[in-house]
């Protein structure tokens, strides 16, 4: 459905998962204003997410954060011009809080909303740094559910260059850290846990790296350290070297799937976006891949790699501003294609902050 573009204010939902974020965008002034609130202490005892209680979490944290988003960004309600929310892929109970509270205050507002797609909110967060990249890029897409490497022509012009055939690479790093007895969330525990390690003394290999094409799989990785855990002293020590090996193969894994991605479609930029994009081994390993083969790397802030507001808030006003807009339904698709997404009729440029 079309509307007329949009020039004031997007707030922005984000509910997939287990994290609520509320954020307040302005396509000429930037990010107003963001809040973040994390179930990871409600799901710890349970070593997982468990759908029903992350829903039933957004529905008590919703509405108190908007309204302290809207007061750190000194607006008003009747300030807005416009309202996005995650619609897909993601958890469905947890999708519906965040699309009711978006599509109820937009029809008390009188102004469009909007459902954005979880992966192309992580896939623009850049956007959101002072020097954005501009397309053609690779973006290389890494969370806990999804690794995928993507030829962005436009906003809203993908191609799938490849996907993981199983695990995700945050899976991975969460499952590997589980089966070592680490706490919940595992992954950024095993990240602490291998800047401990010492290198070389567990090697992993590097699937899918000695085959042609772009897709990933890390399941066969994560066996080999369950064996390699399994047939050690299971010491602290011998814990953080299994990590420092396991990390080593995981990033050099996407570091050479991003290179061959790039080589593949001759773009010079490359975009890491997700939860692993904040992992400082890829940071550092992508930094020095791309002095060494002359290309550009761009990644979000730390904050806006993991799901946040800002990076639907940002998506939702590119979109709105296009004129782009939804019915008053209220519609969610816990599974959703991104080259299904169509472009943006126009294309404005994103502010800074």
């Amino acid at each position: 459905m079309s509307h007329e573009p949009i020039a004031k204010p997007v707030l922005g939902i984000e509910s997939s998962c287990d994290e609520t974020g509320v954020a307040v965008y302005d396509l000429k002034a930037g990010l107003l204003a963001h809040r973040l609130y994390s179930q990871v202490r409600l799901h710890a005892e349970y070593g997982g997410v468990v759908p029903e209680l992350a829903s039933r979490d957004h529905v008590r944290k919703l509405l108190p954060m908007v309204r302290e988003t809207l007061a750190a960004a000194q607006l008003r309600v009747d300030d807005l011009g416009g309202v996005a929310y995650t619609a897909g892929p993601g958890l469905i109970g947890a999708l519906l809080v965040g699309a009711s509270a978006a599509r109820a205050l937009a029809w008390s507002l009188d102004v469009p909303a909007i459902g954005v797609h979880h992966m192309e909110g992580h896939l623009l967060a850049p956007l959101l740094e002072a020097d954005p990249p501009k397309p053609p890029f690779v973006a290389l897409l890494v969370s806990g559910g999804h690794s995928m490497l993507i030829a962005v022509e436009a906003i809203g012009r993908y191609r799938l260059l490849g996907d993981t055939l199983d695990d995700a690479a945050g899976e991975a790093f969460d499952k590997t850290a589980k089966l070592m007895g680490l706490p919940y969330p595992g992954g950024p525990e095993l990240a602490r846990m291998a800047q401990l390690g010492t290198s070389g003394r567990f090697r992993f290999s590097r699937p899918m790296t000695d085959r042609p094409g772009l897709d990933f799989s890390f399941s066969g990785l994560k066996t080999q350290v369950l064996l390699a855990w399994q047939q050690s002293d299971q010491t602290d020590a011998t814990r953080a070297d299994i990590a420092r090996g396991f990390e080593e193969a995981m990033v050099d894994t996407l570091r050479i799937k991003c290179l061959r991605a790039l080589d593949t479609t001759g773009a010079r930029s490359l975009v890491i976006a997700g939860g692993v994009g904040a992992n400082r081994r890829l940071r550092q390993q992508l930094d020095e891949a791309a002095r060494r083969h002359g290309f550009r790397v761009y990644f979000p802030r730390p904050e806006f790699c993991t799901d946040n507001g800002a990076m639907i808030a940002l998506a939702g006003a590119l979109r709105l501003a296009a004129g782009q807009g939804d019915s008053t339904a209220i519609h969610v698709m816990p599974r959703w294609d991104l080259e299904s997404l169509g472009p943006l009729d126009g294309e404005p440029a994103a502010a800074s902050h």
